[in-house]
């Protein structure tokens, strides 16, 4: 039986250096590679272990935690993923009501950071419509106009009309500006 003539052009799948191999079977360039790849699938495997444990011990801390109403500051940094850096700094400032019943004896209700952390509502702005300028003859003021009859500096009208992102439209030397949005936000000051 003589030795096989294959060489195979292939990747390491530790180094991933390129190599020519003699077996289609092949995985690595060098059996330090081959190692090098056992040991970290069992390192990775070690972690996971590792990892799946504590989710386990955290659950059941979890689960003791939501019975009771006063927790202590590593409780609620477990219970609600937030730094404990942040809880102190909420009891600082009451925010947060605290009972301290000796050193590194710290309480908190866990109501009030319930009330604290649940989810508000925001509108969605999707939902509204928003109103297509009218550039009409009548529909429209100047900057000069605005300013004369808001008794506002033409600087102040154009920075206003920046910051509330209101459209304008050049003709000429005259900037327009539909009128009900000027109207609603001087009815507003």
């Amino acid at each position: 039986m003589g030795f096989s003539n294959l060489r195979i052009p292939k990747l390491c799948e530790f180094c991933e250096k390129p190599f020519e191999a003699k077996k289609v079977t092949a995985r690595f360039c060098s059996k330090y590679c081959s190692e090098k790849s056992g040991k970290r699938q069992k390192q990775l495997a070690k972690e996971m272990e590792a990892r799946q444990t504590l989710l386990e011990k955290s659950v059941s801390k979890i689960a003791d935690i939501q019975t009771r109403p006063y927790i202590s500051v590593s409780e609620a940094v477990t219970l609600f993923g937030i730094s404990r850096d942040t809880i102190h700094r909420l009891i600082k400032s009451k925010k947060i009501p605290a009972i301290n019943l000796g050193e590194r004896l710290t309480r908190v209700s866990k109501i009030d950071i319930e009330q604290m952390f649940t989810a508000v509502e925001m509108p969605d702005k999707s939902k509204e419509i928003p109103e297509k300028p009218n550039f009409e003859v009548g529909n429209c003021y100047t900057i000069s106009e605005i300013s004369s009859k808001f008794h506002a500096d033409p600087g102040t009208v154009t920075n206003l009309i920046k910051r509330n992102k209101i459209p304008t439209k050049k003709v000429g030397s005259f900037v327009y500006v539909p009128k009900n949005l000027i109207d609603k936000i001087f009815d507003g000051k």
